[in-house]
């Protein structure tokens, strides 16, 4: 991005350097996406992000826009996704405790980016980017949200 806009010829890098942001979030190096609606975030998504991160260093969580959402969030595409409580707020703010708990601190290591209800990512042909389903093992692929979800219902804390 080069800050034309603002009478600045100089790229975010030369800005951020400018400004001694030597650790912020680089938008010109590569980066993992993880879009979800994390309804809630959970121990599970952050050992996903943990292993993501490792292979660029930096990550964009990107949410799908699902609040109230009336019917099947996914469209049919995957299992029912009708059960979505977690307002973008809040949402966000999982994520952010969450991984600031862990030692990680939004705007260096990830970014947050709210995003349509995407349900599917299409390509045509060799696109310069892959996708990767990692294996975090039984343990982790156990933990469900909807589990999660009917726990805090039966508590009364949803």
């Amino acid at each position: 991005m080069v800050m034309k806009d603002f009478g600045l010829n100089m790229s975010s890098g030369e800005l951020s350097k400018m400004f001694e942001f030597e650790n912020a979030f680089d938008y010109k190096k590569p980066t993992v996406q993880l879009l979800g609606r994390w309804q809630p975030w959970h121990e599970g998504h952050t050992k996903l992000f943990k292993k993501a991160l490792t292979l660029t260093g930096q990550c964009v969580i990107m949410v799908r826009e699902v609040y109230g959402f009336e019917g099947d969030a996914g469209a049919g595409r995957t299992q029912d996704q009708s059960d979505n409580p977690f307002g973008e707020i809040a949402v966000i703010d999982g994520i952010k405790k969450a991984l600031g708990e862990e030692g990680f601190e939004e705007g260096r290591e990830y970014m947050i980016q709210m995003v349509p209800n995407i349900v599917d990512i299409s390509y045509g042909r060799g696109v310069g980017y892959t996708f990767t389903e990692h294996d975090l093992g039984d343990d982790v692929h156990s933990i469900s949200a909807t589990k999660i979800r009917e726990q805090l219902r039966e508590e009364g804390k949803l």
